[in-house]
C-alpha cells in the first residue's frame, strides 16, 4: 500500500515517543510505502486535492526518516490518507478537513474520516455518553461556570478546542484568580468552555484507552502527574504507565467502540479517569509507543493490519 501522513513538520516530530512515526515504522515493517505532508500543502486543482508529498526512507534510530523526493500527488491515488495534525481545531485545521473532504469525495480513503473531525469535539463528545461522565457544565458566561463551582466547590475548566493540557485549570472557591480565569479562558463571555468536577483518581493518572477500527486495544496508557500538578498529559510533565484495562474501563472502552465505528472514527482515543470518561480524543491520539515498550503488544501495527483490512474490504466486498 501507498499510505500518505497528513502530519506536522517532521524534524519537530520526536521518534522515541511519537505515535506517527511509530505508525511510519510498522507500514514500512509490513512492506508499505510511507509519504508525508503538511496540512498547509493541501490545495485543490481541477476539483482534486493535491499535496506536494514527500516519499520517506523510514528507519528505527533517532535519525528515523530520509526524503527521498518530494513531487505533487493526487491524494484519491493513494490507499489511504491518515490525518495526524495536532490541534488546536482551528479556522487553519477546520479548512484542512474541508479540503481532505473534497479528496474523500475523489475516491481518498481519509482516517479519521473529516467530517468526523468537525463532527465530535474532543470535549463536547464525552456528553454522548451521560452515564460515564462526572457533572459537567459547558457555557461561555463565567457567571454559569461559577455558579457551577459554588454547587462542586473543586472543578477543571478547559478550552474546548487544545491538547496536551493546554489551558486547564483547577479551580476552587478559595482561588483568588478564579474570576479572572474564567474571563480568560471565556474570552469575556465569547467563547464556550468545559467545566467538570474534578476527581481526585487523577493522582492515580489519566488513562489513556485505544480504540482501532472498532476494536479495544486491551492496555491502558495511565499518564501520572507530576508533584504539583493537576494534569496528567505527557506535554505538562506526566509519566507513563501502562496498565490492564479495569473492568469500568472495559465497560466504557466497550460501549464506545461500536459507536465509534458507526460514525467512521478508525482511532480514537479515550481519556478516562478513575470511573469517569473526560474526553474523546480523534485527532492525533497518542501512547502507541509508551505501550509497546511496556508491554509488547505492538500498537502500531495494530493500526496498520486494520488499515490493510480496510483496503481489503474495499477491493473484495
Amino acid at each position: 500500500m501507498k499510505l500518505l501522513f497528513i502530519v506536522d513538520p517532521l524534524a519537530g516530530l520526536k521518534p522515541y515517543k511519537d505515535s506517527s512515526v511509530a505508525m511510519m515504522r510498522a507500514a514500512v515493517a509490513r512492506g508499505h510505502t510511507v509519504y508525508a505532508a503538511e496540512a498547509r500543502q493541501l490545495n485543490v486543482q481541477d476539483g482534486f486535492t493535491h499535496a506536494a508529498c514527500s516519499t520517506l526512507d523510514v528507519r528505527a534510530d533517532d535519525d528515523w526518516y530520509r526524503v527521498i523526493e518530494t513531487r505533487d500527488w493526487l491524494l484519491k491515488d493513494f490507499d489511504a490518507v491518515v490525518m495526524r495534525t495536532d490541534p488546536p481545531v482551528d479556522t487553519d485545521y477546520l479548512l484542512a478537513t474541508h479540503l481532505l473532504g473534497i479528496a474523500e469525495t475523489n475516491g481518498a480513503r481519509v482516517l479519521n474520516r473529516p467530517a468526523c473531525l468537525r463532527d465530535f469535539n474532543e470535549k463536547l463528545a464525552i456528553l454522548n455518553f451521560p452515564r460515564f461522565i462526572a457533572p459537567t457544565r459547558v457555557s461561555a458566561d463565567a457567571t454559569a461556570i461559577g455558579d457551577f463551582l459554588a454547587d462542586h466547590g473543586d472543578i477543571i475548566v478547559k478550552p474546548l478546542t487544545e491538547m496536551g493540557g493546554a489551558g486547564i485549570f483547577r479551580l476552587t472557591l478559595a482561588d483568588p484568580n478564579r474570576n479572572a480565569i474564567l474571563e480568560t479562558l471565556t474570552h469575556k463571555g465569547r467563547r464556550a468552555i468545559m467545566a467538570q468536577r474534578y476527581l481526585p483518581a487523577i493522582s492515580e493518572g489519566d488513562k489513556r484507552i485505544l480504540l482501532i477500527d472498532g476494536e479495544v486495544v486491551p492496555w491502558a496508557l495511565a499518564r501520572i502527574p507530576k508533584a504539583g500538578e493537576t494534569r496528567g498529559n505527557l506535554a505538562a510533565g506526566g509519566t507513563a504507565r501502562a496498565q490492564p484495562l479495569s473492568a469500568r474501563d472495559r465497560d466504557i472502552a466497550e460501549t464506545i467502540a461500536p459507536w465509534a465505528k458507526d460514525n467512521s472514527i478508525f482511532l480514537a482515543g479515550l481519556d478516562v479517569i478513575g470511573d469517569c470518561l473526560t474526553e474523546i480524543n480523534v485527532t492525533s491520539p497518542t501512547g502507541f509507543q509508551e505501550i509497546t515498550a511496556q508491554t509488547g503488544h505492538d500498537v502500531a501495527g495494530q493500526f496498520i493490519a486494520a488499515i490493510e483490512r480496510g483496503r481489503l474490504a474495499t477491493i473484495h466486498p
